[in-house]
């Protein structure tokens, strides 16, 4: 059951037997077995080579992880919805606020399962899907620093049967789910804020629909791109062709063409693992309008909100109010 809500964390395992017939593991997909070379079988500069490159990725790792970790500080206020709560109302709140790690991959929670949290993420984007009997799955929305996950919750449903996964790695702020509704049923600037971007959240889920269904698997990965980037904290954006694919509900394959026009035209820089957005500009003029409705849904919705005083929390540009 695990297994089938994550196919976007997708493995590859496959051996070389001696007399140079493959073996496959339990669960891999037989398009995606590709011929592995053993280690003992490379000359011996490539091993030494093969070394270099895994030291330097290990080093480029841990200075991504470095700038998303430590150089900016955590605060409930990197979260939008937080940071517009009236300092009354915040400081009850924030006591119960708890700072929590968000690893790629984390399920926050599955099909039919009691949320005993609501999330604020910061720094983490954390993907809503829906995942098919046959594996497939398809994104039906993101939430990052403009939103919460959890709905349901004070929406009155307690369980939904999509899942809640972090797509992008990082920190977020969770708050008790019978502490969320004390303050939700207190009727005050929580409850319309959080109201508001329920709205915004479905105005987004119709509009993904709506994309899926019309338009060119380019133009929603330049959707798809420019609403992670607008949440995420730089322009390097660390994911895979395959969870690319897997957020989209479309083959590899797509994503893989897709990109390489994106990568031809200087929009973006692909390599292993790793998505730079090089021309924000161009990735906008490729768009289809689908990422401008949503964007201007979320700045209608919170055109009036005035963050506390103190809080470096700002709208970027590209969300105006």
């Amino acid at each position: 059951m695990i297994a089938a809500r994550q196919p976007f964390i997708d493995f590859t395992f496959s051996r070389t037997n001696a007399d140079g017939s493959q073996q496959k593991f339990p669960g891999e997909r037989g398009a995606d077995v590709r011929q592995v070379l053993p280690l003992h079988g490379l000359p011996g500069h490539r091993r030494g080579n093969h070394r270099k490159d895994i030291e330097r990725k290990k080093a480029r790792d841990r200075h991504i992880s470095d700038v998303s970790t430590y150089v900016t500080p955590h605060s409930p206020s990197q979260n939008y919805l937080l940071a517009a709560i009236p300092t009354a109302e915040f400081e009850s709140l924030a006591a119960n606020l708890e700072l929590v790690a968000m690893p790629l991959g984390k399920i926050l929670y599955e099909p039919g399962g009691q949320l005993q949290h609501a999330y604020f993420p910061t720094t983490a984007i954390v993907s809503l899907h829906y995942v098919m009997a046959s594996g497939a799955s398809a994104e039906a929305a993101g939430v990052g620093n403009e939103g919460v996950v959890g709905i349901s919750l004070f929406m009155g449903g307690d369980t939904t049967p999509s899942s809640a996964v972090v797509q992008t790695a990082g920190h977020a702020y969770r708050l008790d789910r019978h502490l969320l509704m004390q303050e939700f049923d207190r009727a005050g600037l929580m409850q319309r804020l959080l109201l508001r971007y329920t709205q915004a959240l479905i105005t987004q889920m119709m509009q993904t629909a709506a994309c899926n269904r019309h338009h060119s698997v380019e133009q929603q990965l330049c959707r798809w791109l420019l609403l992670t980037l607008d949440r995420a904290p730089s322009h390097e954006l660390i994911m895979t062709q395959e969870l690319v694919a897997s957020m989209l509900g479309v083959r590899r394959e797509g994503v893989t063409e897709a990109a390489g026009k994106l990568q031809h035209a200087g929009f973006i820089r692909y390599r292993r693992g790793h998505i730079t957005v090089l021309d924000r500009a161009g990735l906008e003029t490729q768009a289809c309008e689908c990422y401008a409705v949503v964007k201007k849904e979320l700045s209608r919705l919170l055109c009036d909100v005035r963050y506390r005083q103190g809080t470096s929390t700002t709208i970027r540009s590209s969300q105006p109010v």
